[in-house]
């Protein structure tokens, strides 16, 4: 008879234990997930359509630039990815951003509607 109340004992423990530790996983699963919208620099739909497609890549969910406030609008998952390397991923691609200095050598290359007026 101790030995099953033992058992029994020991057995609601773990099943506590365990739901316990799930609620704390999904927390911080929640808590890595971040928005965050910057300026990048840009014209046209055909720029939306690069600077966007530099996002597709584990760790983001949702990329939206804006053609005409030129700020883009992202939902990551911070454990994936950070926001600096997601301002680097789309200067990679040529545009410049609040970050980081598009690559020249890829901004000469865009079309020429394109190719924004940059700051020195």
């Amino acid at each position: 008879m101790k030995t099953i109340k033992l058992i029994t004992i020991t057995y609601a423990f773990l099943i506590l234990a365990v739901s316990c530790n799930s609620g704390t996983n999904n927390e911080s699963a929640i808590n890595s997930n971040k928005t965050s919208s910057f300026k990048v620099w840009g014209n046209c739909n055909m720029c939306k359509e690069t600077i966007e497609s530099s996002l597709k890549v584990e760790g983001i969910a949702h990329a939206d630039w804006n053609t005409e406030s030129k700020v883009i609008t992202i939902s990551y998952d911070s454990t994936k990815i950070s926001l600096g390397q997601i301002q680097k991923n789309i200067a990679s691609v040529g545009y410049d951003n609040d970050a980081y200095k598009g690559d020249d050598k890829t901004y000469s290359k865009l079309p020429e509607c394109c190719q924004y007026e940059r700051k020195l």
